[in-house]
């Protein structure tokens, strides 16, 4: 079980880091471009969201089945923290796209209760693109390249 999920969770990283770059591009322009959220602009960001928390919540199964998660945090906390690569997993990865995911979350909710197309767009725009750059900060690249 452990390899599927984790097959899983790095393949819809793939597709959150795609639906958010998009989210996050769109509303900039549409924020720039003083143009109407339509339909389309409200899936998007929905489909961003949807997308992220089911990456989450694979993230946590994750964290609780791994040897790289909370198992090797509670064995040995401070060792975990001076080794750069078990910190990662076991405190920072997980502690910042939480973190991402609440920042979405909250973008989203305050785009959804704003009328005017501007404020959703410059909503939108910053809690996504923060989400994002947060993301990105944390992601294990040498797991991937490797």
């Amino acid at each position: 079980m452990y390899p599927v999920i984790q097959m899983l969770h790095s393949l819809l990283a793939y597709v959150v880091l795609v639906l958010l770059t998009i989210a996050s591009m769109n509303a900039i322009i549409g924020m720039i471009n003083k143009a109407d959220f339509s339909l389309r602009d409200f899936k998007l960001t929905l489909w961003a969201l949807i997308a992220t928390h089911t990456q989450v919540v694979l993230g946590l199964i994750l964290y609780f089945i791994s040897p790289l998660g909370i198992r090797s945090f509670s064995s040995n906390g401070a060792q975990v923290m001076k080794d750069a690569t078990l910190r990662l997993f076991a405190v920072e990865h997980i502690s910042v796209m939480i973190i991402a995911a609440v920042l979405l979350t909250i973008g989203y909710a305050k785009q959804k209760r704003t009328e005017d197309s501007a404020s959703k767009f410059r909503r939108v725009s910053i809690f996504y693109t923060l989400a994002f750059l947060l993301a990105l900060s944390r992601i294990p690249w040498q797991q991937w390249i490797n």
